[in-house]
């Protein structure tokens, strides 16, 4: 199939954003008219897609064919990386996979491609004589990124009370071409020569950092503005010469912007005041120089478009603790533009993605907040990671104008040692294996590769004797150098563990390794060092050519003398992704993060097998949609980590699940089987709170088949009550028991303090759930008959419920959807006459809940009167749904007891005591207001909720309550007895240090945090997709839950 020469074009299938294409139409009809012996392509099969910037029928009529089927091509080019699935066995496929720096997210790619034999060209590493990267959208980055954020300045500016010409500017994807956005900066251009920019904010200063592709792209679209470029030592003149702070010249107006290019030379400075900056040495030794930038260019800066490549091993260009105290200064940073999207990189507070959508959030450092908003103290900033899409014809334009040259060759090549020499060196694998030339991979996978953070020790596993960290800079990947120093280690009979890794982004950055050495015979580790010495200094008499590139800085550390006795091992936190920061993550975060939230220490221990675990705990890295949210959550929570991350975002979703040995997904149950499917393919166990449905059940085999269980329903219901009832009936079935009865009572309550309304019931969360529950039709066995309850009689069905435990609760039930469901999957379906399950509420709740219903309060239907533009009152409302008729819309508040009146002559409930009850809840919830409904709301259902949820919240010192109760009655034939066994969970929030902790946050939070804790510990040996009804989960599951001093109580009778 190789060398057919029929080429395959990708649907790009990474980002909804993504509309370039490796070829235009244009490309390929040159490619397809010129003659395939010439050009080496016969056909082009382009799979279909309705987003690309050029249209199907656009290939179709320059003789491309279109089909989902690309079995026929021998190569399959892309821009971005395929689903794995996509990918066919014996081709070959050039994209951009970011593969050869051995990322641990990108490894399944690089292990498909291997099992399937597929030949991957990677773009990146093509690369012309000089080290240049031949095929790169760095300029569009740069314009796109610009023009963007010129549009957001004019939105900033606006909300400060300036109004300035670049308020008429749109996003660059909203411009037909690169041309119409560049006229419309223009424009823009003219206005600001013509009327001038508001004194208030000039002088108007850009500093651009970096001085590659993205840098110029960045600086191109500047220059169409009225402009003066200033050396960085000039900045202060500039305010000196326009001091706008005197009040005869606040009517001036500035003609033109500044802008300010800055290199390292600029951001940093020797320690050493006798020395000047060299930039060779601050690449190798970076430690030997301090910021500067916050001091020297920042205090004058208006926007930072950052355009620098960065590696964490330099000082930042400016920390949030710089920044702020900058503010205070008066510093007129209004934007930063992180054009290079360097997450929590170069410039701290950058510390979240933005898209193309939603390009800014607003930093503010005073209160360091971030807000996704224009309104408000700080600074704007923007960090998109696709930008060169939003010029998808004239990216693709320029990209397939190299490509074309030299696909051809790639498509008609059956010998890829035959190929020349930029494209050979670009191969990464080929025939089932890696190519020689990126062996390195597989060397640097094998030792354990993983960075670490600066305060934790990392060893290889089969540490040495002797060990030395050893630092290497230089052009360790785009020449192969570092296969030299690891054949150099390995030669002399030594070990390497890569400890940090940074890749440099371009030709002309270096890249930095960091290899902890090691050798147990001392003269071996001396002779390692110097034959890295040997390359790192090479002789003028060398033979090498372009000596300077092909030279490493080497920096050596300390030798340090094993004290690990043999047949031990010093190992790494193991580590859990948390996905999701709603109120039950913080509990699991905890958990897992610390044993000192163990209430008893020893039974802990006795949990651990992994005294590792006991000892050190475990990393976790808590991933959400909004940084905030993940950061609020680990706040004094040690070995925690907070990340930004859209499970929408293939990429950004493997790269995480990657970095851990177990995912807890506490995500809408709709997400799990994306992160399933996530989990699947990166061979990592999952761990859910929520019920196993149909979509989940079907990946039993996948799960098998890559090894690794999906452990779902371990939260508390479902979750622990499946533990306390499985441990009684498996009891009882092993004394040879028969389950006579099985009634279950499971509620989130307020504890009895808090239920102090009507209702005696309130809301941590949106109540629509909750009523919700209260809708659904049941089924239950009772005594052997079945029983069905529909929605609408559901709250009629509640009956009275006293536990003998605990006579001061006065309780009712009502049941909770199928019960006949739990016959099967407790494996009592054929023996026990009565199956129940109930929810718990205070008693009398039931009797005003199904009043309000039948009052029409929970209707979902749109109701007329909240259709028009006037808004009614939430008086006008309840008067509506009494049928009470009013011609005085503002009149006066309707008392209790004519409210309770109604309901009786309506007849929406019998008795007088109800109707009062009701009637006292609807003044609770301020129905007889005369406050205006929002416009969120167009149903009954959505006013209640509304009033509910203001209504009945927790307070900040009110508790909730748990309260799970099983009661089992079970006959033994032998000894012709019946026994009654009951287990109980009672459980209050929980606070600490001025904060609550819900009780139903502990209570689904810590079981999912057990069962990772499990899967860490190998305790759970069965792959594929479970529920805690088996005992390898739920017995050390329930040890873990005492030791956390849960309330568990069992009893038998």
């Amino acid at each position: 199939m190789l060398g057919n020469g029929v080429i395959g074009i990708l649907a790009e299938s990474c980002n909804k954003w993504e509309r370039r294409v490796p070829l235009t139409p244009s490309h390929c009809a040159r490619l397809l008219h010129s003659g395939s012996e010439r050009t080496g392509v016969a056909r082009i099969i382009v799979q279909p897609s309705t987003k690309r910037i050029h249209h199907d029928s656009r290939y179709e009529d320059v003789g491309c064919e279109i089909s989902e089927d690309l079995s026929e091509c021998g190569l399959i080019v892309g821009v971005k990386q395929p689903k794995l699935d996509m990918i066919l066995p014996d081709r070959a496929y050039a994209f951009f996979s970011h593969t050869h720096k051995a990322q641990k997210e990108n490894m399944p790619l690089l292990d498909k491609i291997i099992t399937e034999r597929v030949s991957l060209f990677d773009y990146e590493l093509i690369v012309g004589n000089h080290g240049e990267r031949l095929l790169a959208f760095g300029k569009y980055a740069g314009r796109a990124g610009l023009i963007d954020f010129l549009r957001g300045l004019g939105q900033r500016y606006l909300s400060l009370g300036y109004s300035t010409p670049f308020l008429s500017l749109g996003s660059s994807y909203m411009y037909p071409s690169l041309a119409a956005a560049k006229a419309a900066v223009i424009s823009v251009g003219e206005e600001i020569a013509t009327l001038g920019l508001p004194s208030g904010i000039c002088p108007l200063i850009f500093i651009f950092t970096g001085s590659g592709n993205v840098s110029l792209g960045a600086q191109e679209i500047f220059k169409l503005l009225p402009h003066t470029f200033v050396d960085p030592s000039k900045l202060p003149e500039l305010f000196e010469a326009s001091d706008v702070t005197q009040p005869a010249l606040t009517s001036k107006r500035f003609f033109q912007v500044y802008g300010c290019a800055v290199t390292c030379r600029e951001m940093v400075g020797h320690k050493d005041p006798t020395k000047v900056f060299d930039k060779a040495d601050y690449y190798a030794h970076p430690e030997h120089y301090n910021p500067i930038f916050h001091e020297k260019i920042a205090p004058y800066a208006s926007v930072i478009v950052n355009c620098m490549y960065w590696e964490k091993r330099f000082p930042r260009l400016l920390t949030s603790n710089q920044f702020q105290d900058l503010k205070r200064k008066g510093c007129p940073l209004v934007g930063v533009a992180d054009i290079t999207c360097d997450i929590g990189g170069s410039i701290e507070f950058v510390n979240q993605l933005t898209s193309i959508d939603s390009p800014f959030f607003r930093y503010d450092p005073l209160h360091d907040s971030y807000h996704l908003d224009m309104e408000g103290n700080g600074v704007i900033c923007s960090a998109v990671d696709i930008l060169p899409t939003e010029f998808a014809k004239e990216a693709s334009q320029h990209f397939g104008d190299i490509l074309s040259q030299f696909v051809g060759s790639l498509a008609s090549a059956t010998d890829i040692a035959k190929l020349p020499a930029h494209l050979g060196r670009a191969c990464i694998a080929h025939g089932g294996a890696l190519a020689s030339l990126y062996e390195y991979i597989q060397r640097m996978r094998n030792s354990e590769t993983e960075e670490i953070s600066e305060n934790t020790a990392s060893f290889h596993p089969n540490l040495k004797k002797y060990n030395i960290l050893v630092s290497l800079s230089g052009h360790l990947f785009d020449q192969f150098l570092i296969n030299d120093a690891l054949d150099i280690i390995e030669a002399a009979g030594g070990s390497f563990h890569l400890v940090k890794c940074q890749v440099g982004q371009s030709a002309d950055v270096m890249s930095y390794s960091e290899l902890e050495v090691g050798a147990d015979d001392r003269a071996v580790l001396d002779q390692i060092i110097d034959s890295l010495t040997a390359i790192a200094n090479p002789s003028d008499n060398s033979g090498l050519s372009n000596q300077e590139r092909n030279k490493i800085s080497l920096k050596v550390g300390k030798v340090q003398e094993s004290s690990i006795k043999e047949g031990h091992e010093i190992e790494t936190k193991p580590a859990v992704l948390i996905l999701g920061a709603g109120r039950v993550c913080q509990p699991a975060a905890k958990l897992l993060a610390t044993n000192g939230s163990f209430a008893s220490h020893q039974q802990y221990e006795a949990c651990l097998e992994n005294n590792f675990i006991e000892h050190n705990g475990v990393e976790v890295i808590v991933g959400s949609l909004y940084l905030k949210d993940a950061e609020e959550i680990i706040e004094g929570i040690p070995n925690a980590t907070a990340v930004q991350l859209d499970v929408m975002d293939h990429e950004s979703l493997f790269k995480y699940i990657s970095r851990a040995e177990v995912v807890i997904s506490l995500l809408p149950s709709s997400c799990h089987v994306i992160v399933a499917n996530a989990c699947i393919e990166l061979k990592k166990h999952l761990v859910t709170a929520s019920y196993v449905d149909a979509s989940m059940s079907m990946l039993e085999e996948k799960a098998k088949s890559a090894g690794i269980t999906i452990l779902g329903e371990m939260g508390l219901d479902p979750g622990i009550d499946h533990m306390m009832a499985m441990k009684m009936i498996d009891e009882a079935h092993a004394r040879k028991g028969r389950i006579r009865s099985f009634t279950s009572y499971c509620g989130g309550l307020p504890s009895p303090a808090a239920a102090n309304n009507p209702l005696a019931y309130k809301f941590s969360w949106n109540p629509a759930g909750a009523i919700r529950v209260g809708r659904n039709p049941a089924t239950y066995r009772s005594h052997g008959e079945t029983l069905n309850i529909d929605g609408d009689s559901l709250y009629d069905s509640a009956v009275r419920v006293r536990l003998h435990d605990f006579p001061a609760f006065a309780l009712e039930c009502f049941p909770n959807r199928n019960s006949l469901v739990y016959g099967e999957v407790y494996g009592i379906e054929q023996e026990a006459s009565t199956i129940f399950r109930g929810t718990l509420r205070y008693e009398g709740f039931s009797e005003i809940m199904g009043t309000l219903a039948r009052i029409g309060m929970f209707n979902t239907e749109a109701h007329p009167i909240l259709k028009g533009e006037k808004r009614a009152t939430f008086r006008t409302f309840l008067l509506e749904l009494l049928k009470i008729k009013s011609e005085v819309v503002d009149g006066p508040l309707i008392a209790e007891k004519d409210i309770a009146e109604r309901i009786v002559t309506l007849r929406f409930c019998k008795e007088q005591g109800t109707a009062v009850k009701a009637a006292k809840t609807i003044i609770f919830l301020g129905f007889h207001e005369h406050t205006e409904i929002p416009v969120s709301c167009q149903s009954a259902f959505d006013v209640t909720c509304v009033r509910m949820e203001e209504r009945l919240a927790y307070s900040s010192l009110e508790q909730d309550m748990v309260l799970l109760h099983h009661e089992v009655e079970v006959d033994f034939p032998d000894d012709q007895i019946t026994e009654n066994h009951t287990a109980t969970l009672l459980e209050f929030g929980r606070t600490e240090n001025g904060t609550t902790t819900s009780a139903m946050a502990l209570t689904v939070g810590i079981p999912a945090g057990i069962g990772a804790l499990l899967l860490l510990e190998n305790k759970i040996k069965t792959r594929g997709v479970l529920r805690p009804i088996v005992p390898e989960v739920y017995m050390p599951a329930l040890d873990f839950l005492q030791a956390y001093a849960l309330k568990l109580m069992e009893k038998v009778e």
